[in-house]
């Protein structure tokens, strides 16, 4: 059994090393560019990276979950299995697992999720700015939130290991 939670574990560490690579591109990426309101193809250029940064990011989590999931052998909904997975990180199931993310981490995950879900079958590159700006406040608000959260799961994990 230590040797799955070891697993786990370091699938998990090698996933947020992913997050926080993405995450250093988006500061890069917004320490540099920038558009001016007027500027179509600019704003164009920065809406594309932009919803790149969300989708990728929420896509390398959902991962996370998703092995956590498949560990804990939770049962998802095929149907809506990423929202049903999103909902299983956020609860607690006594005497088997922790949560994995707190419910203010949830609330600002489902918003990438949303625009994760509309990307998917959306393929033009007409984004709404307002949009765009609104989902970066998210994944700015979010990130240290996730740390926070994936530091204390990991924690979990590892007192799992040490019974």
């Amino acid at each position: 059994m230590n040797v799955k939670i070891n697993n786990l574990i370091h699938e998990i560490n090698k996933s947020i090393e992913v997050l926080d690579k993405i995450n250093s591109f988006y500061k890069e990426y917004k320490h540099t560019k920038s558009f001016e309101d007027d500027n179509a193809i600019e704003q164009k250029e920065y809406s594309i990276v932009i919803s790149e940064v969300i989708t990728n990011y929420y896509t390398c989590l959902e991962t996370i979950f998703l092995r956590i999931s498949q560990f804990f052998e939770n049962q998802l909904n095929p149907e809506k299995w990423h929202k049903h997975l999103l909902d299983k990180m956020r609860i607690q199931i006594n005497g088997v697992r922790e949560q994995a993310i707190s419910d203010d981490t949830y609330y600002l995950l489902l918003e990438l999720l949303k625009f994760r879900h509309f990307k998917r079958y959306y393929f033009e590159f007409n984004y709404d700015i307002d949009k765009i700006i609104f989902l970066e406040k998210k994944i700015e608000q979010v990130d240290p939130l996730v740390k926070k959260d994936m530091d204390k799961f990991l924690s979990f994990l590892h007192k799992l290991t040490e019974v």
